[in-house]
């Protein structure tokens, strides 16, 4: 019997390691995929900056002018005024569909040709 006990707790001890190397190599494999992505995340705020930083450049005012004055005949553009506004009042916006008729939607719809019939 004591044999046996013996046995079985050195299949025990083997399952554990087993397990114990499993989940090792589990963890190393999480550690490396996660090292990758945080190098992804520092490549993308690189990038991002690199954009903002263009975006920047490409707004600035002087720029922006230099292209209005260019592309003046062609686009028309002109300075903002306040009387190019208009109140909301003015705009004519599509009519609402009227409203469905209560009585008519809580009756069953029937056909007239099965009232006639008894």
């Amino acid at each position: 019997m004591r044999s046996l006990t013996y046995l079985g707790c050195v299949l025990v001890v083997m399952g554990l390691a087993f397990w114990a190397y499993r989940e090792n190599y589990a963890t190393q494999a999480a550690i490396g995929e996660m090292s990758q992505v945080q190098r992804q995340i520092a490549g993308l705020r690189e990038e991002l900056g690199v954009l903002r930083a263009e975006w920047a450049f490409l707004n600035r005012p002087d720029r922006l002018r230099q292209l209005v004055d260019l592309n003046f005949e062609r686009l028309e553009l002109g300075p903002v005024e306040s009387g190019q506004f208009l109140d909301l009042g003015h705009i004519d916006y599509p009519k609402p569909p009227p409203p469905p008729d209560m009585v008519s939607d809580l009756l069953p719809e029937t056909d007239p040709a099965e009232e006639s019939q008894p």
